[in-house]
């Protein structure tokens, strides 16, 4: 699932959503709806958390690609 790759990133920058979504501009009902339900971001929020963690999208991609 792809938040088992930013749960880690956010827990080690001691990050919420609530902060993910004051950053990024993605509502937090949405950023709970990848978390919980395991919903697929689009390529353009996928950037956006990226961006706002400060990692490269790469290390949010899936490895069975």
């Amino acid at each position: 699932m792809w938040w088992d790759k930013v749960q880690p990133i956010m827990i080690r920058q001691n990050r919420s959503i609530y902060w993910l979504a004051k950053q990024t501009g993605i509502l937090d009902n949405t950023l709970y709806q990848y978390k919980n339900k395991g919903v697929e971001p689009s390529f353009r929020n996928a950037c956006r958390i990226a961006d706002a963690l400060q990692v490269s999208l790469l290390e949010l991609r899936e490895d069975d690609y």
